[in-house]
């Protein structure tokens, strides 16, 4: 259960105490992206205030961690701007150290923060589950016709102008994180709705959608089967970090609308009250510096 969010800019957001292993030492604090108050999974901003370490162990959830700025050592793996490590809940995660000043982006899936320190993976992990790290910068863009994860055999067509890094992919799920570029002013038309959820973070660029205007540090998580589309990218293209629950398929719309429907009782322009404010149609979570959808019935 997470709420649909589409758009925030972190910086709009407060600072809670991070959530990353309770064995930890040094401090650390997060901005919530989205937050699952069920099974505890969340999509934050962290910063680490101090010099911050913790031995090696097993998450009780998936993790994943995108480094936006500083350096994280994991294991013997140094990771600095666009390093990238998973670990599937109950595999080991090597000993990490992080300096000072270093800000992440952090995953967490299916469980709360809890961290068992061990050297062994638990007896429920898949022989295909491992630890995965990556570092970005060495990755080359693979053109999103010959590389995409999508499922083009059960709708939607590949879009020329698309980029991927693909970073995790869960062999039984479907679930994956990947980078995805757009080309300067790269364009998509049709509203489109997808079975999974889908989340991004922008990281470089600019962009504009229904849902709004997109720049670095803007986030959106959308459920499964939520309509939104008509991409436009900006001059200088647009990078971001995404994720997916399961195989992505491109179901599209063309001249989508929603409507609220119904007949005013006590209020409208023959009524008593004909100053009375119409209702609302139902918006996802937004925050001060995205403001109101240009269109709320587009989409």
């Amino acid at each position: 259960m997470r709420p649909h969010v589409e758009l925030i800019d972190e910086k709009d957001l407060i600072w809670h105490i991070a959530e990353i292993a309770p064995c930890a030492e040094g401090e650390a604090r997060q901005r919530n992206l989205s937050y699952d108050e069920e099974d505890g999974s969340v999509s934050a901003k962290i910063e680490f205030t101090t010099d911050w370490s913790r031995p090696a162990g097993v998450h009780n959830a998936q993790t994943e961690w995108y480094v936006l700025e500083g350096e994280v050592t994991i294991g013997d793996t140094v990771l600095k701007p666009g390093g990238y490590w998973c670990t599937p809940a109950g595999v080991v995660a090597p000993a990490l150290k992080v300096k000072k000043g270093t800000e992440i982006l952090y995953f967490r899936e299916y469980g709360d923060w809890q961290f068992e320190v061990t050297d062994k993976d638990k007896d429920f992990v898949r022989e295909d589950q491992k630890l995965v790290i990556a570092n970005t910068a060495d990755m080359d863009w693979i053109d999103v016709v010959d590389g995409s994860p999508m499922r083009f055999d059960l709708g939607g067509t590949p879009v020329p102008g698309l980029y991927i890094k693909m970073l995790f992919r869960d062999e039984k799920t479907g679930f994956y994180t990947r980078l995805i570029k757009a080309k300067p002013n790269w364009r998509e038309h049709p509203l489109a709705h997808h079975p999974c959820y889908e989340e991004a973070y922008c990281l470089e660029g600019s962009f504009h959608y229904n849902y709004g205007e997109m720049w670095p540090g803007t986030y959106f998580f959308r459920p499964a089967l939520v309509r939104h589309g008509d991409f436009t990218a900006g001059e200088e293209g647009t990078v971001w970090l995404l994720r997916c629950d399961g195989d992505l398929v491109d179901w599209y719309t063309d001249n989508a609308r929603v409507e609220m429907k119904g007949d005013p009782v006590n209020w409208g322009p023959d009524s008593e009250h004909p100053d009375a404010a119409e209702p609302a149609l139902l918006q996802p979570v937004r925050s001060r510096s995205i403001g109101a959808m240009e269109d709320p019935g587009y989409q």
